[in-house]
């Protein structure tokens, strides 16, 4: 028989592999390229690309009105991402190729740049080595669609568009208090960025175009544009309130710029619920199972059903559950990979709880290939977890659970008759909690990426949380960044 008509059973480590190393978003990019560009070896230029490992450096461009604040972010963010700032004045300032003279000599006649040499000009200065290696931050252009579409053909293409917004009169009045240094070029405010020196004082004058005629004039040629400029860029613009304190302004842009675009490569969760008892793992679980189709996998309930079948692992683990000892870790490994191992956890992804409690544990799993990509601390105070597991009370009756404080018995008699799990004595809880601690620092340094979730709150409120981290790709790092709480 045909092989390749059987079931195509994956080792987790090439999945693991795969997305760790983005290989779908290479591929997708490369090929991107490839249509783009359309060289005459394309082998050749594949590995070329693959050469140049610059497919995270940041690609921005930042838009804006007049006096909106665009030069001062857009410096503030090439500081940050080490990136190059482009504008269209250094670009015909800092470059001599023929390009660039041609330009100039538009300019020198008072006649304006034609689109399409525009277009060539970026092109020519993001192929330069510092913005193929750091990426570019890119000031103040296209200033039209046409110029946006003419960027696109070219394959010059951003990865995020930052759009500044203000009412016009707050432009108006910060463009009339600009004020330059004609000795280093420096931009002063006189509300906002007063130099100190007086001798600076003295130098300062006003630059040409900031007169309301002037700024208004410029403000509505930009209201008549950035419509046609934003449905260049549908996807990856975002506009912000620059009527506020430039830091805040900052923050928000650097939040935006650093997500990442949702990719297109297949994505299997695998999802690792890590709590004290009583934050609720199970019932989380649950929800992402049910809402997703993924495997809900409780370490608990995997060796249950396997003594309840009998199986031969399950027959060597049954003593130690009957004599309500700890399972050894082999044993429960090998439980876990033969589950885990399944085809139906392979192609639908799925969601772990109960296992690991420890970095042993957790590095066992490792070695197995069995890495999640998601990795979640449900967090509550320990008198909360207390409070939760203590007073649950269940009818021997119906089977009904109840809870002294958040869903009593109905009747006297029912009450009279609930019956408590032992482990869910207050003792052994707190004992539970001890050991759970002892575990969670050395834990979470194991997972390097782990995400916090309060968990004494609602329980859907927590799902959604959980949820919005699953979908939502994590953001990008920048160098020198300090490392995550």
């Amino acid at each position: 028989m045909d092989a390749a008509s059987k079931p195509l059973r994956i080792p987790p480590q090439i999945a693991v592999y795969a997305e760790e190393h983005k290989v779908f978003d290479i591929i997708q990019k490369m090929v991107r390229n490839l249509l783009i560009d359309r060289p005459e070896d394309p082998i050749q230029y594949l590995i070329d690309h693959l050469r140049k490992d610059n497919d995270d450096v940041p690609r921005i461009i930042v838009l804006g009105p007049p006096a909106s604040g665009k030069h001062t972010i857009a410096k503030l963010l090439c500081k940050r991402m080490n990136a190059t700032h482009l504008t269209p004045e250094n670009m015909l300032s800092n470059d001599v190729s023929p390009l660039v003279e041609e330009a100039r000599s538009y300019k020198d006649k008072g006649q304006e740049i034609p689109d399409e040499l525009w277009a060539r000009i970026i092109q020519e200065r993001l192929s330069k080595v510092d913005c193929m290696k750091r990426g570019w931050v890119l000031e103040g252009f296209p200033r039209t669609r046409d110029q946006g579409l003419l960027l696109q053909m070219n394959g010059s293409c951003p990865d995020h568009v930052v759009v500044l917004e203000a009412p016009d009169i707050v432009l108006i009045e910060r463009n009339m208090g600009k004020r330059v240094d004609p000795t280093t070029g420096e931009v002063y405010h006189t509300t906002f960025d007063w130099p100190d020196d007086p001798e600076v004082q003295k130098a300062l004058v006003e630059p040409e175009g900031i007169s309301e005629e002037v700024t208004g004039q410029r403000l509505l040629e930009y209201h008549r544009n950035i419509p046609g400029i934003l449905r260049t860029f549908p996807k990856i613009y975002k506009k912000l309130n620059a009527d506020q304190p430039c830091l805040d302004v900052f923050s928000q842009v650097l939040t935006f710029v650093l997500s990442k675009p949702r990719s297109l490569a297949p994505h299997t969760p695998r999802i690792l619920l890590y709590g004290p008892p009583g934050s609720g793992r199970s019932l989380q679980a649950t929800l992402l199972a049910q809402k997703y189709s993924i495997v809900n996998v409780s370490c608990g309930q995997v060796l249950k059903e396997l003594v309840a079948d009998q199986t031969k692992l399950g027959q060597l683990i049954e003593p130690y559950i009957e004599n309500q000892q700890q399972v050894p870790d082999n044993l429960v490994l090998r439980a876990l990979t033969d589950c885990l191992s399944r085809m139906e956890c392979s192609t639908r992804g799925w969601v772990l709880h109960g296992f690991p409690r420890d970095t042993e544990q957790a590095a066992l799993l490792s070695d197995t290939g069995f890495i999640p990509n998601r990795v979640f601390f449900l967090d509550i105070p320990d008198d909360v977890a207390v409070e939760r597991l203590s007073l649950r009370m269940t009818d021997p009756v119906s089977g009904e659970r109840y809870h002294g404080l958040y869903k009593p018995a109905p009747r006297v008699d029912i009450h009279q008759r609930l019956q408590q799990n032992p482990k869910d004595g207050e003792e052994k809880v707190q004992a539970r909690l001890d050991m759970y601690h002892a575990n969670a620092e050395e834990l979470e340094e194991f997972y390097q990426d782990v995400i916090h979730v309060n968990a004494d709150q609602d329980p859907y409120t927590v799902f959604e949380f959980i949820e919005s981290c699953i979908v939502k790709p994590l953001p990008k790092s920048v160098p020198g960044d300090p490392p995550s709480p």
